[in-house]
């Protein structure tokens, strides 16, 4: 059974990891703001470092495939992004970024590192900080 001293720690920690996380997510809005662009949006970007499948995106960015279809659809719309066959799987498409959109990821990702919430950590503070919250997560 977990003591007091235990169960307050604890509480004190995800109370610091809830907040870390606010202030990424408002910080990823105000920079996703100033292009044009929803949070959602900006994540998904973010997370399109290579051609991937809808689904593929969808576990990146923690959701169901469905959700992502109408981010895809808006990106593609303006332009950022494209759907091609599937190079193995005739069933599926891989989502692409344009040279539009690759020109966006860049400086998207150049306004993230700005300012960031973990801009106060040294990089191996973030090493760290990274490998104690990947342990936390591994059950």
């Amino acid at each position: 059974m977990a003591t007091e001293r235990e169960t307050q720690a604890d509480r004190r920690v995800c109370g610091l990891v809830k907040d870390l996380a606010s202030q990424i997510e408002a910080h990823l809005r105000a920079r996703a703001a100033t292009l044009g662009l929803t949070a959602t949006q900006a994540t998904a970007l973010r997370e399109l470092t290579h051609p991937m499948t809808l689904r593929e995106l969808a576990e990146r960015m923690s959701c169901e495939p469905s959700n992502i279809t109408f981010v895809a659809d808006r990106l593609e719309g303006q332009g950022y992004l494209e759907r091609h066959p599937h190079p193995d799987d005739r069933r599926a498409k891989q989502l692409i970024l344009t040279p539009k959109g690759a020109e966006l990821r860049d400086r998207l990702v150049e306004l993230l590192s700005e300012d960031s919430p973990l801009a106060p950590l040294a990089p191996e503070e973030q090493d760290v900080l990274q490998h104690l919250l990947t342990r936390a997560l591994i059950r």
